[in-house]
């Protein structure tokens, strides 16, 4: 499926129109849960590394493709239309923690090509059902926003430049490597997610495709804000201008406390709704219990209540919770996309609406 192609977007857009559809879980739950060891991280291919490798996962890209390729097949057995690929770090800035800086494109394009094997070969499989490979566009782990240092409130580890350059190598990539869609996702610094827009866009002209791209945020706690300080109304005011096919939130917290804030972005957003909450709130040990079950069962309140037309799994689920959230959302209608009265909508950390 190539969305570049103007016949790809309209079936996706059909899609969008006649069901929710499906998004698949958490990639580093499912890693967690193989219990790897540094040599795994390593195999051959980084066997003589300076420091510790495990916990990179977006680098098992490199090391052990074959788990990542049976993770999505895991996915996408359990039912979802969308699998997003195992690049959410794979950016210089991001994987300089590593230092593994010169492996990001790799790890980009990699990622992008596992993804799509396993994508085409359901679609091999089963040819009546359309599946579609979204790159996952992660924050990074430096902010553009707010100072690291609290001495110092103007210091900023990285500039707004050097961060578009770092998504702009790493959606180019992407993009030879076969993804449909990008999605920019967990959201914390609106600063970031402009440094990823105009990213794609540079993309965009550079490569001559255009995937269509997924903005998500994230609320980090109660308060309905994300870290910058936005409400998810001024955050929608804030990137609107983009042209994202869908705009949502995931990740920080569980769907009992995403669904006021969720709701709040359904009533102002003129695009379809992407969610993808995780599995409640972390136990002590920073560990998600929430059964898939509870989980599907939020995620259908939210169908029939007319909220989501895209919805998925953020830390914690697995394909059980996908299987799960697909089998209580079949049959069930997508949200209806609202007609906004015409309007100058604004933004700062408040949204700011004047009516024409």
């Amino acid at each position: 499926m190539n969305l570049a192609d103007p016949q790809g977007m309209a079936t996706l857009r059909a899609a969008l129109g006649k069901r929710i559809l499906i998004l698949d879980g958490a990639f580093g739950t499912m890693v967690q849960s193989l219990n790897l060891d540094e040599a795994a991280f390593r195999n051959s291919v980084l066997a003589d590394h300076p420091g510790f490798l495990k916990g990179n996962n977006d680098l098992l890209n490199l090391t052990r493709p074959d788990i990542v390729e049976e993770i999505h097949r895991q996915y996408l057995d359990a039912g979802a239309d969308i699998i997003e690929t195992n690049t959410f770090s794979a950016t210089t800035i991001a994987q300089a923690d590593y230092q593994l800086e010169a492996y990001a494109d790799a790890i980009a394009l990699e990622g992008a090509k596992l993804a799509r094997r396993a994508a085409d070969a359901a679609m091999a499989a089963n040819p009546l059902r359309l599946r579609w490979v979204a790159g996952a566009i992660g924050p990074t782990n430096k902010t553009l926003s707010l100072s690291p240092n609290v001495n110092d409130p103007g210091h900023r580890d990285v500039n707004f430049e050097q961060v578009r350059t770092a998504y702009r190598a790493q959606v180019i990539a992407m993009i030879a490597g076969g993804v449909d869609l990008l999605l920019i996702e967990t959201v914390f610094d609106t600063l970031n997610a402009k440094a990823a827009i105009m990213a794609i866009f540079d993309a965009y002209d550079e490569t001559g495709a255009a995937p269509p791209m997924l903005i998500s945020g994230t609320i980090t706690d109660l308060s309905g804000r994300t870290l910058s300080g936005q409400t998810v109304e001024a955050f929608w005011h804030s990137i609107r201008h983009a042209d994202p096919l869908a705009v949502g939130l995931n990740c920080a917290l569980g769907a009992a406390q995403m669904r006021p804030f969720l709701a709040d972005l359904a009533r102002v957003a003129d695009r379809p709704i992407i969610t993808y909450p995780n599995a409640g709130l972390p136990n002590a040990m920073a560990e998600y219990d929430e059964t898939p079950e509870t989980t599907a069962g939020h995620l259908e309140a939210w169908a029939k209540d007319g909220l989501v037309n895209i919805v998925g799994g953020c830390c914690g689920t697995t394909p059980a919770h996908i299987a799960s959230i697909a089998a209580r959302v079949e049959g069930l209608s997508p949200r209806a996309i609202p007609t906004l009265d015409t309007a100058m909508r604004l933004s700062g950390l408040e949204p700011f609406v004047l009516p024409a």
